[in-house]
């Protein structure tokens, strides 16, 4: 758990990285208690007086930049990223902190409804100066979500286990990264990102603090059941092949169960009973259809992403920034 930090603990400058999207009626609210926070570390010298917060606008169609413009005007500690258009949250996450990558010792990033719990932020400073390069939030309850919400996420992280992939269970995206983390996290070249899954796969030892989730003041989460499932499906095939395989055992079960479909038409065929069967027939052919389709669908799946990578094109491109 050893990191490069050898500055003294007013000495570390931090930066607090928030993506937002359509969020104009939070920005005001999430700068004043962030500043808050900052001047708090700064005050018990646990942080350095340059330490700044970033508001990453993921191409809001609101006036979420220019709330993040007010709010630099009011704080200069406050600055801002203006995303072309757009680009999803991971990559509105990953602008910020590659941004801030040069200008910090350690980056937190904490989504800009602030559901996540802001006191949480000096511990995960302090695991910061004990050597951790990396601190997870995570939650101990999620109560504040949405019943639903609870629910797919309670099996997203089952079905992210049974195949494999490597997270931090009741973690989403509020976490410090050492100057050190972030190095190796920019050298990672994907273009379909999937950070609760990519850090992890660094191998840094890693530490957490609890993360008390707090409802929502104003607006409504942004993460529909679709941009869940998109989630979900990114972090599944951007780190295992297991699908692929399962795929491969339900047609070996299927090869098996069609062999004992065809001996007991032979047999009933033998004895004299067959008896021809329009609705058996056309269930298989629907069933045996919808799991070759499925297959497809999935194989064509990873093919896109492959796709995507050899173009190589920019996750994202910023328009303009504020403060830096």
């Amino acid at each position: 758990m050893e990191n490069t930090q050898s500055k003294h603990s007013n000495d570390i400058r931090l930066v607090i990285v928030s993506p937002c999207y359509n969020e104009e009626m939070q920005i005001a609210e999430s700068s004043a208690k962030l500043n808050g926070v900052v001047d708090s570390l700064i005050a018990k010298g646990k942080i350095s007086s340059d330490s700044i917060i970033l508001f990453v606008n993921d191409g809001s169609t609101d006036h979420t930049w220019d709330e993040i413009v007010k709010a630099h005007q009011s704080s200069s500690r406050v600055c801002g990223l203006n995303m072309a258009t757009n680009v999803g949250h991971q990559s509105a996450i990953m602008a910020g902190m590659m941004t801030a990558r040069s200008l910090a010792d350690a980056v937190i990033t904490i989504d800009s409804d602030l559901q996540d719990d802001t006191n949480a932020i000096e511990s995960m400073v302090d695991k910061y100066r004990d050597g951790a390069n990396v601190v997870y939030g995570v939650k101990k309850d999620r109560k504040a979500d949405p019943w639903h919400k609870r629910k797919t996420a309670s099996l997203f992280y089952h079905v992210q286990e049974f195949l494999g992939v490597k997270t931090i269970k009741n973690h989403a995206d509020f976490r410090l990264l050492s100057r050190r983390a972030l190095d190796t996290l920019a050298s990672y070249p994907e273009r379909n990102i999937f950070l609760r899954g990519m850090i992890p796969l660094m191998g840094y030892d890693a530490v957490t603090v609890d993360d008390t989730l707090s409802p929502r003041k104003t607006g409504e989460s942004k993460y529909t059941l679709g941009r869940q499932i998109h989630l979900a499906i990114d972090g599944i095939t951007s780190f295992t092949t297991k699908p692929l395989e399962h795929i491969f055992i339900w047609g070996v079960a299927m090869l098996g169960i069609a062999f004992l479909m065809f001996v007991n038409v032979v047999v009933a065929m033998i004895i004299g009973r067959a008896i021809a069967g329009w609705a058996s027939i056309m269930l298989s052919i629907w069933f045996i259809g919808a799991i070759l389709t499925m297959g497809v669908g999935l194989i064509g799946i990873y093919i896109g992403k492959m796709y995507l990578e050899i173009k190589q094109r920019p996750m994202y491109r910023i328009s303009e920034s504020i403060g830096l």
